[in-house]
């Protein structure tokens, strides 16, 4: 999938054409194509006992590209197109299993992104797990998330995507408002919503996700708070709350930067009060925030394996177009283009386009920029894994956080206030190395 570049103004209130969201660190634009040496290299070591392995799997296909999205999706491909990219998926996770450094781990996640994973058919899932139960399984993995869209979905669907071991339906509700729906180029409106998630309920999905966005062109005080009425009717297990960011490759940033008027979505406080008022109807609900993004009911047993993983420096192994992957302390990102993945992957060759060997310094950048995001850093975790003392080591930064009303320091940890949790993608920067703060993202 393609990320969106990071907007480094903190303060900054209207929405204009780029984003905040920061995905990774480093920036995806120091990687490079003379690195990939070094991600070979790391597939060829020695089995890393001990580390969380996670397997994601790109599905990136959709029924129509939605007006705010900037993910590598494709919307033209028939039935055969489909199964040409499936068998290549299927090759390269066979690659992956025969490299030395993956013998004999198996997978405690497993996540199917998109694109919609859910515009396969029932026979064509079955076909891709059949094949890559040849080489591996996640018969141990500890959670297995889908993402659905609902339009997309029959209960015999539903059916076989809990068959094959998934854990965590994730539902692309994004909004109940079947206005903002169509104006924001969804393919589903709110029956199908749901209908699918009565058929989820029935199939019996140990754990719902359901996903909405603050902020979506046309929206209204009013219509948001029927959706956080709606969302929190269903009762799901957990819920995810994004605030509506413009990527430049998205419709709408396109349309505005040709016509030169402005985007028509709300400003940055207006979307972090949206958002605060959805945590606090959740929360008054039983529900906990734990990110910035994300809020889970701990009497119903939701949780998000696959984020805290990848939060604490676990390995992940992405596979399809575009796909990232973090191994052994090297990033890497697959070939972009569908011609050039296939024939990779049909020629037997990992299809990696490029790479970035970390430093420790910056793996320790990494997992602390990304834990900020749950609202809370442990002293204790990073003075054990990497010797390290936070508050000195960020002394700078944080005390700035600190001084805007955005963090707490106390009782060994940093704790963020919901304010500065609700923003926390832009005060992220101002943890990166010097050379990284004022550069292009992606």
């Amino acid at each position: 999938m393609q990320l969106p570049q990071v907007d480094n103004q903190a303060d900054r209130d209207e929405t204009e054409v780029g984003s905040c969201f920061v995905a990774n660190y480093p920036p995806f634009s120091v990687w490079g194509s003379e690195h990939v040496p070094a991600a070979e290299a790391v597939l060829d070591g020695e089995p890393r006992v001990g580390v969380p392995l996670g397997l994601y799997l790109h599905i990136p296909f959709c029924r129509k590209r939605c007006r705010f999205c900037y993910f590598r999706v494709y919307t033209d491909k028939n039935a055969s197109d489909v199964d040409v990219y499936l068998d290549a998926l299927a090759r390269e996770v066979a690659l992956y299993a025969r490299r030395p450094a993956l013998e004999g781990r198996q997978f405690e996640f497993v996540y199917f992104g998109g694109g919609t994973p859910s515009f396969l058919s029932s026979e064509q899932l079955r076909r891709l797990i059949d094949r890559i139960n040849e080489v591996w399984t996640w018969d141990a993995a500890q959670e297995v998330t889908f993402e659905c869209e609902p339009g997309t979905l029959k209960k015999s669907k539903l059916q076989t995507i809990r068959d094959i071991g998934v854990t965590r339906l994730s539902l692309g509700v994004e909004h109940f408002d079947d206005q903002i729906l169509e104006l924001n180029g969804r393919a589903h409106k709110s029956p199908e919503i749901h209908r699918a998630y009565a058929w989820a309920r029935e199939v019996g999905f140990p754990q719902i996700n359901v996903d909405l966005i603050a902020g979506m062109v046309g929206e209204t005080e009013d219509k948001w708070r029927r959706t956080v009425e709606q969302a929190l009717a269903m009762q799901p297990e957990s819920v995810t709350i994004y605030q509506m960011e413009l990527p430049h490759n998205t419709v709408i940033s396109r349309e505005a930067k040709t016509s030169g008027a402005a985007v028509g979505i709300a400003d940055w406080p207006t979307k972090r009060r949206w958002v605060a008022y959805a945590f606090e109807q959740f929360e008054a609900a039983g529900y906990e925030v734990s990110s910035a993004y994300t809020l889970f009911k701990p009497s119903a047993g939701g949780g998000f394996v696959y984020r805290d993983a990848l939060w604490h420096g676990a390995d992940l192994i992405g596979t399809g177009v575009a796909s990232f992957s973090h191994f052994a302390g090297v990033h890497f990102q697959n070939l972009d283009g569908w011609e050039e993945y296939v024939a990779s992957c049909v020629a037997g060759r990992l299809p990696l386009h490029r790479a970035l060997p970390t430093t420790p310094h910056q793996a320790l950048i990494r997992e602390f920029i990304l834990q900020l995001k749950t609202g809370r850093v442990d002293a204790a975790y990073f003075r054990e894994k990497f010797g390290v003392e936070i508050a000195k080591e960020f002394d700078e930064a944080l005390a700035s956080l600190v001084a805007e009303g955005h963090a707490q320091l106390n009782d060994d940890a940093i704790r963020l206030t919901r304010e500065g949790l609700l923003r926390v993608d832009m005060l992220l920067p101002r943890f990166f190395e010097r050379a990284h703060r004022d550069i292009r993202y992606t």
